[in-house]
C-alpha cells in the first residue's frame, strides 16, 4: 500500500507519520511518499519525518518528491494538506479582509474566498492526476475550507473518490469527553463515543452525544453550560434559544463585531503568528538528533489532525463500518436539503468510502444561514473553475459576512489584485474580453 501527501513540507506531517506508525499493525502501508513544491521545506521536514521512521525500525520507505504525477502513480490514497501561496497568502488574507472592515481569515468570511480561489483550481489538478495515475485511490481532502473545497471536488471530478475532513468534531468529541469526566468522575473510550452534528465546515452545531450506545446528551450540555458560565464563551441567551452546541467558527457569524475588534490590535495576526511558529519547528526539524515529534507542534494547532487522518484511512482499508463525522454529499440523509449538497455529518465509513446516516434536520434557526453560506461555497467554487467575475460577484453578494452591495466591487478587485499570481482564470477571461 502507497500513501501520498500532497503538501508534504508542512510542519503538520511529521504528526501525520507518528499517526502512521501507530497503526501499523492494521494499515499496512509499504510506501509513504511526501510531494510538495518548495524543495528547502520537503528536504527540512522529509529528513526529520525519515529520522521518526528509523526510530520505529523503518515499517514502511519514505519517498520525497517535486514530482506530482510519479508521487501519485500507484497511490492508494492521496492526502491533500496544500497552502496554494504559503503562509504568507495567509497573512493577505487576513488584513486584505480587515482593510475593508470584514472577518479577515482562512476559512471564513472574504479571507476564506480568497483561499478558495486560489486553492480549488489546484486541487482539480490533482484530482485529474489522481484519475490518471491512480484511478482507485481515495484524496482524503484536509486543505482548508476543507467543505468548500470538498463541494468542488465532488461537484467538478465526481468520478474521484473524495472526502473532506476537519480536526474540528474530533476535537469537540475529545473536549465533550474531558467535560463528562469532570462532570461524572468517569474515563470514557473515545471509540465507543459518538458525536451527533450537523452544519457544514466550520459551520455547525452540536446536537448529541452518545457513549457505547448510551445516549448521554443531557449530562453532556450540563458540563457545557457550566463551562460557559465559567468563561462565558457564548451569550447565555443565545444558547437557551439554540439548546446546541455551536461550533467556535460560529463566533464569526453570532460576535461578528467582537471577531472584528479583536482584528484591530493586529499586530501579529493569527497568520504572522504561524509564522514565527513554523520558523521555530523547522529550526527544530533540521536537529539530527531529534527523532520523535516536538511539543512545539501543539503551538501549530490542529489538535487530533493525525488522530482523525489515519483513523479515517484505516476505517476505509479494513472495511470497518467505523463511523466518523466527514464531509461529502449528504444524498438526502437530511431532510430538506438538496441531495448534491456537501455537508459535514457522521457517515459510515467502509471500504467504499464515506455513507451519510439519515438524520433529524436542524432547527429552524439554523437553516437560513446554512443556505447562505451553501449558495456562497457554490458559487465560489463555480467562479474559481470559470474564472467569471460574475458568478464571483455573485458569491460575495450571498455571503453573509460579504461586504455591502456598494463595495463588492472594491473587495473583488483587492482579492484579485493582491493574489494575481494566483488566480490566472480570472485574468486570462479578462485578456479574452
Amino acid at each position: 500500500m502507497k500513501v501520498t501527501v500532497i503538501g508534504g513540507g508542512s510542519t503538520y506531517t511529521p504528526e501525520l507519520i507518528q499517526g502512521f506508525l501507530q497503526r501499523v499493525s492494521t494499515f499496512p502501508m509499504r510506501e509513504l511518499c511526501l510531494m510538495d513544491v518548495e524543495p528547502q521545506r520537503l528536504e527540512i521536514v522529509g529528513g526529520f519525518v525519515q529520522r521518526i521512521v528509523d526510530a520505529w525500525d523503518n515499517p514502511f520507505k519514505v519517498v520525497c518528491t517535486t514530482d506530482r504525477p510519479e508521487a501519485i502513480k500507484g497511490a492508494s490514497y492521496v492526502v491533500s494538506q496544500i497552502r496554494v501561496g504559503m503562509m504568507q497568502a495567509r497573512k493577505e488574507d487576513e488584513y486584505l479582509g480587515a482593510r475593508h472592515g470584514l472577518v479577515g481569515q482562512e476559512t471564513t468570511g472574504m479571507g476564506g474566498m480568497a483561499k478558495a480561489l486560489r486553492t480549488i483550481p489546484v486541487l482539480l489538478d490533482v484530482a485529474d492526476d489522481i484519475l490518471s495515475y491512480a484511478p482507485d485511490a481515495f484524496l482524503v481532502n484536509f486543505t482548508n475550507p476543507a467543505g468548500l473545497i470538498t463541494e468542488a471536488l465532488q461537484t467538478y471530478r465526481p468520478a474521484l473518490k473524495s472526502i473532506g475532513v476537519c480536526n474540528v468534531p474530533i476535537t469537540a468529541k475529545m473536549t465533550i469527553l474531558d467535560g463528562l469526566k469532570a462532570l461524572t468522575g468517569k474515563t470514557y473510550d473515545p471509540s465507543k463515543a459518538q458525536l451527533d452534528t450537523l452544519g457544514l465546515n466550520h459551520l455547525s452545531w452540536h446536537r448529541g452525544f452518545s457513549v457505547d450506545g448510551e445516549d448521554v446528551w443531557p449530562d453532556v450540555y450540563e458540563a457545557f453550560l457550566k463551562e460557559n458560565e465559567k468563561e462565558q464563551e457564548w451569550n447565555e441567551s443565545l444558547l437557551e434559544a439554540l439548546h446546541l452546541i455551536p461550533n467556535y467558527y460560529l463566533h464569526y457569524y453570532y460576535n461578528t463585531k467582537h471577531k472584528l475588534a479583536e482584528q484591530k490590535v493586529w499586530p501579529p495576526s493569527r497568520a504572522e503568528e504561524v509564522m514565527q511558529v513554523e520558523e521555530e519547528l523547522l529550526t527544530l526539524y533540521q536537529d539530527p538528533a531529534l527523532d520523535s515529534v516536538p511539543d512545539a507542534l501543539m503551538k501549530r494547532g490542529g489538535a487530533y489532525y493525525s488522530t482523525m487522518a489515519t483513523q479515517l484511512l484505516n476505517a476505509i482499508e479494513n472495511d470497518s463500518g467505523e463511523i466518523h463525522v466527514v464531509n461529502t454529499r449528504h444524498l438526502g440523509a437530511v431532510p430538506g436539503w438538496p441531495e448534491d449538497w456537501v455537508v459535514e455529518l457522521p457517515c459510515v465509513i467502509d471500504k467504499e468510502g464515506a455513507h451519510p446516516i439519515p438524520t433529524d434536520a436542524l432547527p429552524t434557526v439554523c437553516n437560513g444561514l446554512v443556505a447562505q453560506v451553501k449558495s456562497y461555497e457554490q458559487l465560489t467554487a463555480l467562479a474559481a473553475v470559470t474564472g467569471d467575475k460574475q458568478i464571483l460577484y455573485q458569491a460575495m453578494l450571498a455571503h453573509p459576512l460579504g461586504p455591502e452591495a456598494d463595495q463588492i466591487s472594491v473587495v473583488m478587485e483587492d482579492i484579485l489584485r493582491t493574489h494575481r499570481a494566483y488566480l490566472p482564470q480570472f485574468h486570462q477571461r479578462e485578456s479574452l474580453s
